[in-house]
């Protein structure tokens, strides 16, 4: 009970989310508030409940969260102030968002689409293939040295894409050799268009595929439950790390299923990216949930040097042509703006004034360029190579 006799129930969950910078101590907070759907922002404690403050939604949840209470909560520990009164209405952190935007992850039909714009209209797979071609084969000389076989594991593997090239460059490395290709990828839909890539492809005699429908966390709980330690030669995470709970944490298990000469591969967007400027400055005013996390190669060298683990860095230009981006009611520049802003809908459910700040930031020198009458985008990537 509170000091004004109401119901107060303790909402645990785990660690804050990633992405989310941390909001100020909660002595200073503004309080949060539900909005008419009952969705109700949680804050939670750092170290002492005071400080490194973090949010996310609880759904059909109603009340505030009185700010005096927070001092209250132990770390990771979110106040849940159950009323039987309409929410009221407090004033938002200049950091807090609208809470009727919802996670692009929410609505996966949308997400592919948008995804699919993306590729479209970016050198996203342009830059990875001249990474493959290029750079690659330097990295796969010694991880198949003598073996008869090659296992590879691709963990969010997607349609296959890319995955097809890097099959093409460990063919041509050792040229004969069995390739045992296993596939981590939790949608129905990308793993079907994967297959049919493969059905479409020759030279592939030598190659056997197996495909997982799973995310990576249930792949290594149902390897744990079965006490699999299978080792492999190559393993590759490419643009996937944004959609696990516990970035370090899952770095370290697939790390730990290297053979002796084998080799981690990581693709993120580049910390010199338009999408560091864009989500540093705003991912906070962004959806707040478990789907997505916003992390970049400064955040994978640093957890990569604090576990003391030895990697090599590559950096791969590319962009994207977000000039749709800027026409209203323009469709794909909708769907470009949901995956830039991993927001369902962003166009239609962000604030007014979110939706100006945002789409101004996209036209600045720290997100874009001008060139030849388009506004192309700073889609650059970073390649992480991990030693076993």
């Amino acid at each position: 009970m509170n000091a004004q006799g109401k119901k107060v129930q303790l909402v645990t969950w785990d660690k804050p989310h990633s992405r989310i910078p941390p909001l100020p101590a909660a002595s200073a907070a503004t309080s949060w508030r539900s909005d008419p759907k009952g969705d109700l922002l949680l804050a939670g404690g750092g170290t002492g409940g005071t400080t490194g403050l973090s949010a996310r939604h609880v759904p059909n949840a109603q009340g505030t969260v009185p700010r005096e209470l927070l001092n209250q909560a132990p770390p990771h520990t979110g106040l849940l102030w159950r009323t039987n009164r309409p929410p009221t209405v407090n004033s938002l952190p200049k950091s807090g968002m609208a809470s009727s935007m919802r996670s692009l992850m929410s609505d996966p039909s949308r997400y592919l689409r948008s995804f699919r714009v993306f590729l479209a209209k970016s050198t996203e797979h342009q830059c990875m293939q001249e990474f493959v071609e290029r750079q690659l084969p330097g990295v796969l000389a010694s991880i198949g040295h003598g073996k008869p076989a090659i296992n590879i594991l691709s963990v969010g593997g997607g349609a296959g894409e890319i995955d097809l090239q890097i099959l093409s460059a460990v063919q041509a490395r050792y040229p004969g050799v069995t390739i045992n290709n296993e596939v981590v990828e939790p949608s129905a839909e990308q793993i079907l268009k994967y297959k049919e890539r493969v059905a479409a492809t020759s030279n592939l005699e030598n190659v056997k595929f197996t495909w997982h429908k799973e995310t990576a966390y249930e792949y290594e709980s149902r390897m744990n439950a079965e006490k699999n330690s299978k080792k492999w030669d190559f393993i590759h995470m490419i643009q996937m790390l944004y959609y696990v709970k516990d970035v370090p944490a899952t770095i370290q298990y697939f790390h730990s299923l290297l053979e002796a000469q084998a080799k981690l591969l990581i693709i993120v967007v580049s910390e010199n990216s338009g999408w560091e400027t864009l989500w540093k400055k705003y991912g906070s005013s962004l959806p707040l949930d478990d789907l997505c996390t916003y992390v970049s190669s400064a955040d994978i060298k640093r957890m990569l040097d604090s576990a003391g683990l030895k990697y090599q860095l590559h950096e791969l230009p590319s962009d994207m042509d977000i000039t749709c981006c800027f026409t209203e009611g323009d469709e794909d520049g909708e769907l470009l703006l949901d995956f830039l802003t991993e927001t369902l809908d962003f166009s239609k459910t962000a604030p007014p004034e979110l939706k100006h700040q945002i789409t101004e930031e996209l036209k600045k020198p720290g997100c874009s360029e001008k060139r030849n009458g388009k506004v192309l985008f700073n889609n650059n990537l970073s390649a992480i190579v991990i030693e076993p």
